[in-house]
């Protein structure tokens, strides 16, 4: 019986899909993040996808996102990069977790913990987040050079990311991690795996991929470009949101709809209840713009989404409870985009999927 709430996960999508972007990165590693449950998608099963599809490893914020795959059975190498400052070093040096180290504290607090941990030292070049800044590395990357001397960690990759504020500065952004890079080596590090881009530079700065790139949002079939289309990059949707519709009811012209009657009937109409809302992760600022597809016909949601449910104005169009409302999917299906979602919310696709919430049932084909 199909939920009520339902987020169908295709999981041969996420392998092609990665498929898709390896071929296009000619040959260069690719990482697959898997953080935040896998963009909304299912931590451990996109991650599984994702190996099939060809990643040679994963990415995830925090060490217990990186336990959790551990713990399903999962051996690829994982990388957490985000720790706070009660974070487990030892649990995951023992479960073989590689760690992102940001500043010279963390890297003291590493190099302490017990048995050798596996690092990528992290620098800021250019984005203003995490990551070393430029005037301290030359401290971060001799206290490196002694504890990897001293056998209390290995120093095995190198990384940063980019803000994506456009050509010239993706282009400072490069040169200015080539010679921290640089800097690291002449220091005695030799870092094997080296990353910068993620899906956005992957696909677009070729310069930006290094020995590694760490594909996120495009794993799933999500485009990161306001001017091409996930089919436009060969990409597929993965998952596609729907919930049954469980209310049909006919009312007079003038009838007001949902809290504040920001929508009123301008006739004799059907309206449709849908019970998924703000609580589920349903963008209240797609308040009278969300798109759905009903019976393959494509409506606009009328009024306000409240924590649990939104109403559609279907008009004459024969709709039944029972019937599903399909938020959205793969636009090749005919049905609306998270990137159309995203635009009815003013935001973009990865906080579309990213924030769906645990009341709706992911189905795995």
């Amino acid at each position: 019986m199909t939920a009520l709430r339902e987020a169908r996960i295709d999981l041969g999508a996420i392998s092609r899909n990665v498929e898709t972007i390896r071929a296009a990165v000619d040959g260069t590693d690719v990482m697959v993040v898997v953080k935040a449950n896998g963009y909304g998608h299912g931590a451990v099963e996109s991650a599984r996808a994702a190996l099939a599809g060809g990643a040679v490893s994963l990415g995830v914020v925090e060490i217990e996102e990186a336990l959790a795959l551990r713990a399903a059975g999962i051996d690829a190498p994982v990388l957490s990069w985000l720790h706070g400052s009660g974070a487990d070093f030892d649990a995951a040096t023992s479960a073989g977790i590689e760690l992102g180290v940001n500043n010279l504290d963390q890297l003291e607090r590493i190099a302490a913990a017990s048995g050798v941990s596996v690092v990528h030292l992290k620098v800021d070049s250019g984005l203003g987040r995490n990551g070393a800044n430029p005037a301290e590395c030359a401290e971060l990357f001799e206290a490196a050079v002694r504890h990897e001397r001293a056998g209390r960690l290995q120093v095995r990759g190198f990384f940063s990311h980019l803000a994506n504020a456009g050509e010239a500065a993706d282009a400072a952004q490069v040169a200015r991690f080539t010679a921290l890079l640089d800097e690291a080596r002449a220091a005695g590090l030799e870092p094997e795996v080296v990353h910068l881009a993620a899906t956005a530079a992957a696909l677009r700065v070729p310069e930006s991929r290094f020995s590694l790139v760490r594909v996120g949002v495009g794993a799933y079939g999500l485009s990161p470009f306001d001017d091409a289309t996930s089919a436009d990059l060969g990409l597929t949707p993965a998952m596609s949101l729907s919930a049954e519709i469980i209310s049909v009811k006919r009312v007079p012209v003038g009838s007001g709809v949902s809290y504040g009657h920001d929508y009123v009937t301008a006739r004799e109409t059907t309206l449709a209840l849908v019970p998924i809302g703000y609580a589920d992760g349903i963008p209240r600022h797609a308040s009278g713009a969300g798109p759905v597809s009903i019976n393959g016909q494509r409506f606009s949601l009328s009024g306000r989404v409240a924590m649990d449910q939104f109403v559609v104005d279907v008009g004459d169009t024969p709709v039944a409870v029972g019937d599903r409302a399909v938020l959205f999917g793969d636009p090749a299906t005919g049905a609306p985009s998270a990137t159309d979602w995203a635009d009815a919310a003013g935001t973009i696709n990865y906080e579309v999927v990213t924030r769906i919430g645990n009341r709706v049932v992911r189905e795995y084909s």
